[in-house]
């Protein structure tokens, strides 16, 4: 960038907090940074009724293809300068990574999307960037193109993975990474949901993935997991709008016991009502899919009333409702969404769920306050408390497979 000095924009800019969103969805990423401290000044995205829904919670949005965007538009947009934002956060689709970019295998994320992502960060120059995908990134290969379709001379691809990539792109930026798996349930969500977290730190700050805040056995219930019932049991009564199942779709629900699926339908009856999928493979999990009160709710989905992709309520013979599918990924009861029942189950279901956001958000804030590591001369019990935290480590799978 012309006349871009680090270290005036790191003094000048040292207290900023403001945050720009790319392909923000319904904004479940925003609103948990938001909890967290930092102020997220516009979203973007493609979809419209995504769009219609951050505008409808009252968001400064710009709509519209990332690749039409120009970054000095973000910039007018908010009134902040190249260096001068917190961070920039978002998922850029990458599954398939794409068939746009020329030449570029539809495995290899540099013909995707996320280059706009780089694109922007390149540009704008934030302090952090987190971005956030589906966990697949971190062993997925890239899938090269053949020698004849490779132009002359051009040298062949090494093989490598998608996630080999991505670093290698952010590198070039001169960020400092670390990544990896982190489950939501760790981090007070009632639901498990892994996901890929990428936190970049362009002042090579100690930037580290937050540590899990709460555990499958915890003598304190403040810092256990969450479930589907302490989440969702007072909407039994009031559940709002969802998709209603067809008559033989609820006749075997309601044959399937809390907790269960189709496996726990009568000997007799299963064949019938699997249909096909009975002599498929796989371990067909969703097919009738009845969600326990005791247990974190199992990801959502897009679609809950999908036949494979069930996700239904405890005890009544039904899909879960928008209300209900919102409070599992821990949006605001008064949060809006807007568009068809299915475009907001689709919006819900493609959210990261509020819990782990601010859980991120407190982690980069930490680091940027240099506030999250108590220093000590001296370390008793080293044994015992570095099994602490080498359970709390795996507990978050923090870094990765």
């Amino acid at each position: 960038m012309k006349n871009f000095n680090l270290e005036e924009v790191r003094e000048k800019y040292k207290n900023n907090r403001d945050v720009i969103s790319l392909f923000s969805g319904a904004m479940g990423l925003d609103i948990g940074l938001g909890k967290a401290g930092l102020n997220v000044v516009i979203g973007q995205d493609f979809e419209p009724s995504c769009v219609e829904t951050m505008k409808a919670n009252g968001h400064n949005v710009l709509g519209g293809d990332i690749r039409e965007i120009k970054p000095e538009t973000l910039l007018e947009l908010t009134g902040l300068h190249v260096g001068e934002p917190f961070m920039i956060c978002g998922g850029p689709p990458c599954q398939p990574f794409s068939t746009a970019g020329k030449r570029l295998g539809i495995n290899d994320p540099r013909g995707s999307l996320f280059m706009d992502f780089i694109r922007m960060i390149d540009y704008i120059r934030p302090r952090f960037f987190v971005m956030e995908n589906v966990k697949g990134i971190v062993s997925s290969p890239l899938k090269h193109v053949s020698t004849e379709e490779r132009v002359k001379d051009e040298p062949e691809q090494k093989p490598g993975t998608v996630l080999d990539v991505i670093l290698s792109e952010f590198n070039k930026l001169g960020y400092k990474t670390v990544y990896g798996i982190l489950d939501a349930v760790n981090y007070g969500v009632p639901q498990f949901r892994e996901r890929f977290v990428l936190i970049g730190s362009r002042d090579n700050e100690d930037i580290f993935l937050p540590i899990p805040t709460h555990f499958q056995t915890h003598q304190n219930p403040d810092y256990r997991w969450k479930t589907v019932g302490e989440a969702i049991k007072d909407l039994e009564n009031n559940p709002g709008e969802y998709t209603p199942l067809s008559g033989d779709r609820k006749k075997y629900l309601h044959m399937v016991p809390e907790g269960g699926n189709w496996r726990d339908l009568p000997e007799e009856v299963i064949p019938i009502a699997m249909g096909g999928a009975y002599e498929s493979g796989g371990g067909k999990v969703g097919f009738y899919r009845r969600l326990s009160y005791k247990q974190p709710s199992p990801t959502i989905t897009t679609s809950p009333a999908q036949k494979a992709t069930m996700l239904c309520h405890p005890r009544q013979d039904r899909p879960l409702s928008i209300k209900e599918y919102a409070r599992i990924q821990q949006f605001p009861d008064d949060w809006k969404f807007t568009g068809t029942i299915s475009a907001q189950y689709r919006q819900i279901g493609n959210a990261v769920p509020v819990g782990l956001a601010e859980a991120i958000g407190r982690a980069i804030i930490s680091t940027a306050n240099r506030t999250s590591t108590i220093e000590t001369k001296r370390f008793r019990g080293t044994s015992v408390h570095n099994r602490i935290k080498n359970a709390m480590e795996l507990g978050g799978n923090s870094y990765g497979d």
